[in-house]
């Protein structure tokens, strides 16, 4: 989000309120680790491509979507 860093936290806590209300959110967000600490599902992109899918705290987990997106080995 090109936001500053405190309207980043508040507009994703406004996306959780509304997620939470059973409404579904489909986000599309550079900054990977905040999208997936919000999300239920993820899908990583890679040249218009999905290289990697599944439930957000295993792909935070996932150590090639670390290694490429997260700056983390």
């Amino acid at each position: 989000l090109g936001l500053a860093p405190r309207m980043v936290d508040e507009l994703l806590a406004i996306v959780q309120r509304i997620a939470a209300q059973g409404v579904t959110v489909l986000m599309v967000e550079q900054n990977v680790r905040k999208a997936l600490q919000v999300a239920h599902r993820g899908y990583v992109l890679e040249r218009g491509r999905i290289v990697a899918s599944g439930e957000a705290s295993t792909l935070l987990q996932s150590d090639a979507v670390r290694q490429a997106y997260l700056g983390v080995a």
